[in-house]
């Protein structure tokens, strides 16, 4: 087990250094982000397939683990950065930690946070529905955070549902309308729907990073503050890590909707991040400020890749 682990933390790796050394650069990009969503309209199409109507259902109205998840992306995080920022003011200059403050105001990531359930075996059902409301809210709730820590006059962007709603739940419900025809089929192949999962983590990874890279990723900043800021990100990790595993225990919550609290509820997304940046912050500093959360997307896909990995094979979700 051992060696998988190794293997698909090698294939984040090797994405990683492709997208530094061959960003994707104009048609390409199109052609990475069309890539990237039609695995992730699969992965949902087959997650839709695979899942039990029942299942569903218990996911859709399980509401203690929503609101497990949704006070850990949106009460939660914003006062860890608060108190981070207040505690460790000279850690990082004013504009990484608008980046920082900014990124714990953001919802959970989908594609992910659901993947890394799904690895991990938990409550798959109840991170697509926890983590599609947590981006639909986002929509409103990120602006409302972002005005009440900065001040800003800011606006809904109900523009962005819509991409949520076709490339996420249309293909799941799909999905759970062929699911009497093809779920048997779904279930015998498991291994398709771990490439689907796995291959859509990988692609969503080259091409924020990629992203990331044409923006100057490597320039814009002396490496210091770079590592500054990674190290942050990683301290905001571990510690929203270990209290959204404190809060499924001390919930008494099963071992499925644990994980999925663990996985739904440190995420933070790139995908919305950076068009709510553009609209609240103006054009010049826009770049400087999502760096942190870039930074974040990719510390956090490490280190959860290697978490889903261990629960799942360990099967226990301790």
């Amino acid at each position: 087990m051992l060696r998988r682990i190794d293997s698909f933390l090698a294939c984040l790796l090797a994405t990683v250094v492709l997208a530094s050394v061959l960003p994707c650069y104009g048609v390409g990009v199109k052609v990475f982000n069309t890539l990237a969503i039609i695995m992730i309209a699969n992965m949902f199409f087959l997650q839709g397939a695979r899942l039990s109507r029942r299942a569903v259902m218990e996911g859709m109205l399980g509401w203690r683990i929503h609101l497990a998840i949704l006070s850990c992306t949106f009460v939660m995080f914003p006062l860890m950065g608060m108190a981070l920022h207040a505690a460790l003011p000279g850690m990082l200059d004013a504009s990484m930690w608008t980046g920082v403050l900014f990124l714990c105001c953001l919802p959970s990531t989908v594609q992910s946070s659901i993947a890394f359930t799904s690895i991990a075996r938990g409550n798959v059902a109840a991170a697509i529905c926890s983590a599609t409301l947590s981006n639909i809210l986002g929509i409103f709730l990120t602006p409302l955070l972002v005005g009440i820590m900065f001040g800003r006059h800011t606006g809904n962007g109900s523009g962005g549902i819509m991409p949520i709603v076709l490339q996420l739940l249309v293909p799941f419900i799909a999905g759970q309308v062929a699911q009497p025809w093809i779920g048997e089929w779904a279930h015998r192949h498991k291994k398709l729907l771990s490439f689907s999962d796995r291959g859509s983590i990988l692609v969503v990874v080259y091409t924020a990073f990629s992203e990331a890279v044409t923006q100057g990723l490597w320039h814009r900043l002396p490496p210091l503050q770079l590592g500054r800021v990674a190290v942050v990100d990683a301290g905001l990790l571990v510690i929203v890590l270990g209290l959204t595993l404190l809060a499924g225990r001390l919930g008494r919550f099963p071992r499925g909707d644990r994980i999925a609290i663990v996985f739904c509820g440190s995420k933070k997304s790139l995908a919305s991040g950076v068009p709510i940046a553009s609209v609240l912050f103006p054009p010049d500093d826009v770049g400087l400020i999502v760096l942190p959360l870039m930074i974040y997307h990719q510390v956090q896909l490490f280190v959860c890749a290697t978490l889903a990995r261990r629960m799942g094979a360990r099967g226990d979700g301790d």
